[in-house]
C-alpha cells in the first residue's frame, strides 16, 4: 500500500455550502490526516496523507463536493508525503 500526499485546489462555489466540514468528514472516514482550508481567492484547499487508493477516493468528492457546492474545475498533485499531519481538520 503506497502512502502519498495530495494537495487539492476546488474552484467553483465551494465556500458557505458546508465543503469543508463535509471534507472532513469523508477524509477522517478514509483514514486520511491532513486539512481543508477556505482560501481568501473563493477556493477550497485540501491537504491530506494517506493510502493512494484513499487519495484518490478524496480527489472524486471533491470533484463534486457536498449536495449546494458547484464545482467549476479541481487543480491537483500528488507527491512525496511528509507525515507532518495528526488527524484531519480544518485549518484558518
Amino acid at each position: 500500500m503506497k502512502v502519498s500526499k495530495i494537495k487539492i485546489k476546488v474552484f467553483g462555489y465551494v465556500q458557505g455550502v458546508f465543503f469543508r466540514y463535509t471534507t472532513r468528514k469523508v477524509a477522517r472516514k478514509l483514514g486520511l490526516t491532513g486539512y481543508v482550508k477556505n482560501m481568501s481567492d473563493g477556493t477550497v484547499y485540501i491537504e491530506a496523507e494517506g493510502p493512494q487508493d484513499k487519495l484518490f477516493e478524496l480527489l472524486k468528492f471533491s470533484k463534486q463536493g457536498p449536495k449546494h457546492a458547484q464545482v467549476e474545475k479541481i487543480e491537483h498533485e500528488f507527491t512525496p508525503p511528509t507525515n507532518e499531519f495528526k488527524g484531519f481538520d480544518y485549518e484558518f
